[in-house]
């Protein structure tokens, strides 16, 4: 038995897509449990009419809900995909195949996209960019929650989602830098693949890319050993970063001195030039699309800064996540808390 835990918020117009590609697996002995968090649509009856087994909560965010589906759930090995996602036909097969293997506690899946959208079709060459990564490591330490398997075991472990995490965002990442860290082998598969609708404007990406940012930097402060390098993050992408501060730093010391000016142009071609290697990536997946990579790239980096910015303030100031994290570190989480 392998259980699939979804949790849901107003999620009834792409739920049903969801469902019905899991109920259209190869693999056949499988539970599907959807989580409704405090959903003010119809998602919970949308997912009755299923069949499905159904939670209900208080809107408490994704890391509660998964909790919770994990707590219900009566396989030993659990799956997650979020409600906007649609997994291919061997999905399941795919993420348990590998842990045929004893000594694997954890499986990451890949993203997809049917979009025409230019910025759906660049995010997703950037997963690509990523998965090309992952591919070279023999383990991993990040498995985001669109597509991941784990041993219920392991999850009670080490104490499940972190309920502190109140959004969609980076909770995975803390989860996955947790059982990394506990010693646990995770792997990449990327066969095991799920389709999703990826931001289709520029605004959206950006709007996305500057909270990722802000939550990473939550995340890096309660794992400071993963803010120098993971197997996911490009290096790249943090020297991007910096130009982006060096750049605007220069820019604003102009107003004193003229000459600095050409320091932040000079920050700005670098930032330019560094596009050149998702560049030749976006040519070869999505020639058509090249010509935008580099603003693609430079609007990332402007995103990733503003929300890195926020949330070194952030992960000082006020997070309940901190705080989770604190007491966690100094206890003994047992398998009961897993029900969040």
């Amino acid at each position: 038995m392998i259980s699939v835990v979804i949790p849901a918020y107003n999620a009834m117009a792409t739920l049903p897509l969801c469902l019905t590609a899991l109920q259209k697996q190869t693999y056949r002995a499988h539970e599907i449990i959807v989580v409704d968090d405090g959903s003010t649509d119809q998602t919970a009856e949308v997912a009755q009419r299923f069949g499905v087994h159904v939670l209900r909560q208080e809107h408490q965010g994704p890391a509660t809900a998964r909790n919770l589906g994990v707590q219900h759930a009566q396989g030993d090995i659990v799956l997650f995909t979020d409600a906007d996602c649609e997994p291919e036909p061997d999905w399941i097969d795919q993420m348990v195949r590998p842990l045929a293997d004893p000594e694997i506690q954890g499986v990451k899946g890949s993203y997809r996209t049917r979009q025409l959208q230019v910025v759906a079709r660049l995010a997703q060459c950037e997963f690509e960019e990523r998965y090309q990564r992952l591919e070279r490591c023999v383990t991993i330490d990040f498995v985001d929650s669109h597509a991941a398997a784990f041993r219920v075991a392991t999850l009670r472990e080490v104490g499940g989602y972190d309920p502190a995490f109140p959004q969609a965002n980076n909770e995975d990442v803390d989860l996955s830098y947790r059982l990394a860290s506990a010693g646990h082998k995770l792997i990449f598969n990327r066969k095991a693949a799920v389709s999703h609708q990826h931001p289709a404007t520029g605004w959206d990406y950006i709007r996305l890319k500057v909270k990722r940012g802000y939550w990473r930097m939550v995340v890096y402060r309660l794992h400071p050993d993963r803010a120098l390098r993971d197997s996911y993050t490009p290096q790249l992408l943090k020297v991007q970063v910096i130009l982006v501060y060096l750049g605007l730093a220069l820019a604003l010391g102009a107003f004193i001195s003229n000459s600095l000016l050409w320091g932040a142009l000079a920050c700005l071609g670098g930032l330019v030039l560094s596009s050149i290697p998702f560049a030749r990536l976006v040519a070869r997946q999505d020639p058509v699309i090249v010509v935008w990579a580099p603003a693609f790239v430079v609007g990332r980096a402007l995103a990733f800064a503003v929300g890195v910015a926020g949330g070194l303030i952030g992960m000082f100031v006020f997070h309940s996540a901190l705080r989770a994290g604190a007491k966690r570190a100094t206890r003994k989480v047992q398998p009961k808390s897993v029900g969040g």
